[in-house]
């Protein structure tokens, strides 16, 4: 059966937010739902279907709120209240985007925007470690240097600590130019970046010269105690059972560790153990370490990114050899 639907909107420029550049976000509501969508001076008319309609009337709600509450809504937002709203999630979209982790150094608010992400920047603030599990895109580093930074500024710790494996990814060390620093850099590229945005150029340097931050490869923390420190491990996928154990038993007092990787993009040699995936399965159930699994429902890169990430997981499970019922072994007679 065909309805329509109206909803109201008080302001002019919230309809120009909802709707998007060229209208893509709501042409995203039309596609996806299966709606028409007009906008009729401070009403918005949403007809199709019954079921589609609500759905579609919860989404644009929804969208409504957060452009309230200073939000902007890309594509990307939508398509991730859409997924909310049809799987009956709708009450969870006043969660994201609601607080400030930090503020970068051009004064951008950094907030976590899926219901996934701010579970993990939870986990990072009531635990003293975090290891989050999850695809590429889904903001594990970003949101915890974020953090990290954030912990800084409040002086709840005395340095940030960034570090990740130097795992070889089908190249070689060995060739690229200068020294050990100069060819580790490349591999630690992602945490400078990270650090570079919430402190800018000049405050990461002062930082880095005061030895209040730290960016190095794993293997420079073997024999050190980390106390008072925010620490941070990186592409943890990539670490043996024994680094993992490692790098666990260097946090000191008043220090808070995050550890992120996606196993799905492990660089070990076959016969090697991921100490990622070895962790989150020793330390799971012990009280204060949290671990938090991120999807392809928290990308909030590109919306490729999410459909890359879902074939690789159709073709992985596609590919997965059917066990076979191994018949019984006859004894000898």
């Amino acid at each position: 059966m065909t309805i329509e639907q109206s909803i109201g909107i008080e302001r002019m420029d919230e309809i120009i937010d909802i709707f998007g550049s060229f209208d893509e976000n709501m042409r995203e509501v039309e596609r996806t739902l299966k709606v028409s969508v007009t906008s009729r001076g401070n009403e918005l008319k949403v007809s199709g279907d019954e079921e589609n309609v609500m759905q579609a009337t919860k989404a644009i709600r929804a969208m409504i709120s957060l452009v309230a509450r200073g939000e902007s809504v890309d594509i990307s937002t939508v398509r991730y209240v859409v997924g909310l709203v049809s799987d009956g999630r709708e009450r969870e979209i006043d969660e994201v985007a609601r607080d400030v982790i930090c503020v970068t150094a051009k004064g951008k608010p950094i907030k976590p925007k899926t219901v996934g992400q701010k579970r993990y920047v939870d986990a990072i603030l009531k635990n003293t470690i975090t290891l989050a599990v999850g695809p590429a895109g889904t903001g594990k580093t970003y949101l915890a240097v974020a953090a990290a930074v954030a912990a800084f500024r409040d002086k709840q710790v005395s340095r940030i600590i960034l570090t990740r494996p130097a795992v070889e990814a089908g190249e070689k060390l060995g060739f690229l130019p200068g020294d050990l620093q100069n060819k580790v850099d490349p591999y630690l590229r992602p945490l400078y970046d990270g650090l570079y945005e919430m402190f800018g150029a000049e405050g990461y340097a002062k930082n880095l010269e005061r030895g209040s931050i730290e960016v190095a490869p794993l293997a420079y923390m073997r024999g050190r105690t980390l106390d008072d420190s925010f620490i941070i491990l990186d592409e943890a996928q990539n670490t043996s059972r024994e680094q993992m154990k490692m790098f666990l038993t260097r946090i000191g007092f008043g220090s808070r560790v995050v550890i992120t990787g996606d196993v799905t993009q492990i660089d070990l040699p076959g016969d090697k153990i991921s100490g990622l995936k070895d962790a989150v399965r020793v330390l799971e159930g012990i009280d204060d370490i949290a671990i938090c699994h991120l999807t392809a429902k928290d990308v909030v890169r590109h919306v490729l990114v999410q459909k890359i990430i879902n074939a690789y997981e159709k073709a992985e499970k596609a590919s997965e050899p059917k066990k076979r019922a191994v018949p019984p072994r006859r004894g000898h007679k």
